[in-house]
């Protein structure tokens, strides 16, 4: 059988690893696939660049969009980022010239996820984007095909590695989190603009495309809820030990009678649950179904090997003729379930609060809190300074989202509160 050519649009970490991985592999991706895999042609912004291994023998186009054209090549590999401009058009051009796609771009599929899906059912040829989410875990594979037997309940995860890292290192060291993020970027585990990642709109992007797989709806972006980690500080990690407890920044959609919740923010989790023990750079997703119970997957979220080793299955797949609607249905059976408001959410809640240590105070901040209908759990007050800030810290028992925000809004007024409360939601994990 004649090889699959690959025409690969992108040479920065995941494109190198690509081409390492079908190079290195090439027999036993052979022997999977049923056939050669091999890059044929490449597109990159600078062709001067050593990137530390040969381009010799491959076409080389100026323009990307070229890929979608070229007679020499079967199969784009789109590896370039970005939800608009040149990774777009390459996409959507491929596709629409039957031309099958494997990418890696989440923020792509999280904002014209519809509009792609409706243009490979069209053309009857495959988007694969395995490497979209938490890199080298099979976690699209697992909801689209492994679990698409299950009514899933749940899906959550951590979904962002620099996010992970930063809360491990302020946890394990006591340290303040910018002063974690300036040694992630010179690591190279955070960008230099890291926003995409600390503010949370990286693991939005990536909950949106895994609640869509989970619940069979059309991609939903705008209806996630999304808070990232600025404001955690190493006092509140070193208070969430004190409860048992460790902060992870989650994503996480649910499905219940109201609709479909989607939403990335800070978490405590108990130190006994699984999820809290995943550290570093490492992500992690667990699926709930009502026959298979609950699933957890760990591993590298990013970097060339483990993305490189998604987009080679994808390409697996499309060498094997192996075809799968992109949301796992058909656009016809997919549901149109409503997206339900963070204001509806019910849980528990941690509230760091900084007040004046005079009499009294804890007596307006708890009627406050009951004049909303709100109920503590438990309750810490560390030091004593006459006249100076102090912290409290309250946890709550199950609430409204709506009911703890106008008790904050009361709380925030009153004259013995220092600055602005720091609110936490907890989840069992």
């Amino acid at each position: 059988m004649n090889a699959l050519r690959v025409g690969l649009a992108g040479l920065g970490t995941v494109g190198g690893g690509v081409i390492a991985m079908l190079r290195d592999n090439a027999d036993i991706i052979a022997a999977r696939a049923g056939r050669a895999i091999t890059v044929t042609a490449i597109s990159a912004r600078d062709r001067t660049r050593d990137r530390g291994f040969s381009t010799e023998g491959l076409a080389w186009h100026e323009d990307p969009m070229a890929l979608a054209s070229d007679p020499e090549v079967d199969v784009v590999v789109e590896v370039m980022g970005g939800s608009e401009g040149p990774a777009r058009a390459l996409v959507a051009s491929s596709l629409a010239a039957g031309r099958p796609v494997v990418t890696a771009n989440k923020a792509l599929l999280a904002v014209h996820g519809a509009e792609l899906a409706a243009l490979s059912e069209k053309h009857g040829t495959s988007l694969a984007f395995e490497a979209a989410v938490a890199g080298g875990i099979p976690v699209i594979k697992a909801l689209r095909e492994g679990l698409a037997g299950n009514r899933i309940s749940r899906v959550a995860g951590i979904l962002n590695g620099t996010c992970n890292y930063i809360l491990t290192v302020m946890r394990e060291q006591g340290r303040d989190f910018a002063d974690v993020l300036a040694d992630a970027q010179r690591l190279g585990y955070a960008e230099a603009d890291p926003a995409f990642d600390v503010n949370g709109i990286d693991a939005a992007h990536k909950l949106a495309i895994l609640a869509a797989l989970a619940f069979g709806r059309p991609v939903a972006f705008d209806a996630v809820h999304v808070e990232g980690i600025r404001a955690i500080s190493a006092m509140d990690i070193a208070f969430a030990r004190d409860f048992g407890f460790r902060i992870k920044l989650l994503g996480i959609a649910r499905h219940d009678a109201n609709g479909i919740a989607a939403r990335v923010h800070p978490c405590l989790v108990p130190e006994t649950a699984p999820i809290a023990r995943v550290d570093g750079v490492f992500n992690a997703v667990v699926a709930e179904g009502d026959f298979v119970g609950r699933v957890m997957l760990e591993g590298r979220g990013a970097g060339a090997g483990p993305t490189a080793s998604a987009v080679v299955a994808d390409l697996i797949d499309i060498a094997r003729d192996r075809f799968t609607p992109v949301w796992g249905a058909g656009s016809a059976a997919l549901s149109q379930v409503p997206s339900v408001a963070m204001e509806q959410h019910v849980g528990a809640y941690y509230l760091r609060l900084m007040v004046t240590d005079r009499p009294g105070v804890i007596a307006d901040v708890t009627a406050a809190l009951r004049d909303a209908g709100v109920s503590l759990s438990s309750m810490l007050q560390r030091g004593r300074s006459a006249g100076e800030a102090v912290p409290v810290v309250l946890v709550t028992h199950e609430t409204s989202e709506a009911a703890i925000r106008a008790a904050l809004s009361r709380i925030a007024t009153l004259d013995t509160v220092t600055e602005p409360p720091a609110l936490i939601r907890i989840e069992p994990g």
